[in-house]
């Protein structure tokens, strides 16, 4: 019995991370996770930041800047350089539908 009430607690506090996770991030940012999540799905790999800036239409620093923030938050995971590395760490659910 205390191993299955463990596994319960286990599984909401899981749930309230996830939720806190996603309502966390601001417009522009769940914009971006949302384009790495399609890119993702429909090319088989990650987005370099340049197909991010041609997308967002912004200059370099701006993608990259956004990235780190976005790294910071621990909304993605990356392995430093390693080009197209980057992995989302929240679920579809999580994110917004892209704009």
């Amino acid at each position: 019995m205390p191993g299955a009430l463990i596994r319960i607690s286990l599984i909401i506090v899981r749930r309230c991370i996830r939720h806190t996770m996603a309502s966390e991030f601001t417009a522009k940012q769940g914009q971006y996770l949302a384009f790495i999540y399609y890119f993702t799905k429909i090319h088989g790999h990650p987005p370099a930041e340049s197909d991010m800036q041609r997308y967002f239409n912004v200059s370099p620093p701006s993608v990259h800047q956004m990235i780190v923030n976005l790294e910071k938050h621990r909304f993605i995971e990356r392995i430093p350089g390693q080009a197209r590395s980057i992995r989302l760490a929240l679920t579809r659910d999580q994110l917004p539908d892209l704009e």
